[in-house]
């Protein structure tokens, strides 16, 4: 597990590398209550945000690497108006033709995107930046 911290703009972000592994979900869970202090989020807010970000690891803890072992990344980039949180993997991705994981096949054992979807005020799921793996992007608007 590696947790790196930086100030990225004028936010404060958070980079944690957890194994993809189910026991393992409960720190990203953690590192968000951690840094909820630092805007006192409402408590459902932040019950909601854990949610939305334990479904987002699982979806990478289930489907990313199937048979072999491999690393999730979570950022967690705290702005002065909004909370974003981003979920990567470098398993298998979506690139047509190959293991795709689709929205259909993320949602296949729950309804975590849907969830994530209901919590979120954006989200974004794609493939790196780097062209590996998958990424899963969601925006938390902060109220004043």
């Amino acid at each position: 597990m590696t947790v790196v911290g930086s100030d990225v703009g004028t936010g404060s972000a958070i980079r944690l590398t957890i194994p993809a592994k189910a026991e393992y979900i409960t720190l990203g869970r953690l590192a968000l209550s951690g840094l909820s202090r630092l805007r006192d989020l409402p408590q459902e807010t932040l019950a909601d945000l854990k949610l939305a970000l334990t479904e987002a690891c699982s979806n990478s803890v289930r489907h990313a690497y199937p048979g072999r072992e491999g690393l999730v990344e979570i950022v967690y980039d705290l702005q002065p108006d909004r909370l974003v949180i981003e979920v990567a993997d470098d398993g298998a991705g979506f690139e047509p033709g190959g293991r795709a994981r689709t929205e259909e096949q993320l949602v296949e054992g729950g309804l975590g995107i849907s969830i994530i979807r209901s919590v979120a005020d954006e989200l974004e799921i794609g493939a790196r930046e780097d062209g590996r793996g998958s990424r899963l992007r969601f925006v938390k608007l902060l109220v004043g």
